[in-house]
């Protein structure tokens, strides 16, 4: 096996000491025998998800019945919590609505942004956005083309990832966003892969979507959320909740003023619960200081991993130009990182043959790296994922 070239333990540990976010780690739920890299998949638990859950449960919910609605604040839940997160990517009070999925904000937001421009026909993606994205553009019967410099008068509006979900290249948002709008078209982002990783701000955009149970560590399942920029803008999903009056029971949709016009449907409060726990973290957190260490960790484990094995880089090198994971080509990578969950390094698999690193900096060490990248050469060394019992395809890979 290769010997390391860069820092051995012992200075990452100096690093870890050093670092400003080192107490944020106890917050968090982390078994000792796993090195998890898999913020940018499914966030840790933070400790106080399981109290804040129970007391929805207990005395909200056991106590308060239908009467929580008004007392312990569910009604309001999709724009106060769309409120607290607002700041995470740049964005106002008031413009920010959470709740439904990443997938039905999507489609909100396209819908919203034809209807904006409705003598213009074309839709642009990019072919290598999470599939959920391009299925939703499918969807509308439009023309779609994926994303090239400069855009013709025909297209209606451009939804891109800020971060790649397979290797992890980040686009430049205020420059995309501008020339978008130069051209007189939509810009609309999916920041799932970036928010709670690095500055978000999207303020100049028209809209962006983007989940809570990535790096936000809201939990499995949790609400996802839909910023809007634009006074003009129509929810297309005409749900109760968006009404202007929904407890007057009226035949007909009238729309709500403001961000409320955005909503669709009942928020799912247990769902809310383990988020706001989520974000009392992140009401403490400094954006800066995330993006340092995130540069720090990601930068050492590439020169970690290319000390020490054959693994081919696929996320750029340059850290200005990548979000906060990291991905290597393996032919075999499905085994191979099957064998690596084994010895306790949790990343994850994207076909065809990408190995996914996603480092969370508030609970990420530089120890965790440097143990991650020893495990990842002595599995590669030894061949451990020749197992066959690797080869096996489990439902989530």
């Amino acid at each position: 096996m290769k010997e390391f070239r860069v820092l051995d333990r012992e200075a990452c540990a100096a690093l870890d000491a050093e670092d400003p976010l080192r107490s944020f780690r106890d917050e968090f739920v982390l078994p000792s025998d796993v090195i998890y890299l898999v913020g940018n998949s499914l966030g840790a638990m933070p400790r106080a998800a399981a109290g804040r859950v129970a007391r929805t449960v207990e005395e909200e919910w056991g106590k308060q019945l239908v009467g929580g609605w008004n007392s312990a604040g569910w009604y309001a839940q999709p724009l106060t919590v769309g409120d607290r997160l607002a700041p995470l990517i740049g964005a106002a009070p008031g413009t920010v609505v959470v709740g439904n999925t990443t997938s039905i904000a999507v489609y909100q937001a396209v819908a919203a942004a034809l209807r904006l421009r409705p003598t213009r026909s074309v839709i642009v993606g990019d072919v290598t956005n999470f599939p959920t994205d391009n299925y939703m553009l499918e969807s509308f019967g439009r023309e779609i083309r994926d994303f090239t410099l400069p855009l013709d008068e025909d297209v209606a509006v451009v939804l891109l990832s800020e971060v790649n979900y397979r290797t992890g290249e980040r686009y430049d948002v205020p420059a995309v966003t501008a020339q978008v709008h130069a051209a007189g078209a939509i810009m609309i982002w999916d920041v799932c892969h970036s928010v709670g990783a690095l500055e978000v701000d999207v303020s100049g955009a028209d809209f962006a979507v983007g989940c809570t149970y990535k790096y936000l560590n809201g939990g499995p399942g949790a609400p996802a959320f839909l910023y809007v920029n634009h006074p003009d803008a129509e929810n297309v999903l005409s749900g109760w909740y968006a009404h202007a009056e929904p407890f007057a029971f009226e035949p007909t949709f009238r729309p709500a003023e403001g961000i409320r016009r955005f909503t669709v449907s009942t928020p799912h409060v247990l769902s809310f619960a383990a988020l706001e726990a989520a974000l009392d973290i992140w009401d403490r957190v400094d954006m800066r200081q995330v993006r340092a260490k995130s540069i720090s960790l990601t930068t050492l484990f590439i020169d970690l991993i290319e000390s020490t094995t054959d693994l081919q880089l696929v996320s750029p090198r340059d850290p200005a130009m990548r979000g906060s994971q990291i991905s290597f080509r393996h032919p075999d990578g499905y085994p191979v990182m099957r064998a690596l969950i084994d010895k306790g390094v949790h990343g994850d698999f994207r076909a065809p043959d990408i190995l996914r690193f996603g480092f969370a900096p508030l609970y990420i060490r530089h120890v965790d790296v440097y143990d991650a990248a020893t495990t990842i050469a002595e599995v590669l060394d030894k061949e451990l994922w020749r197992d066959e019992k690797y080869t096996q395809r489990l439902a989530v890979t």
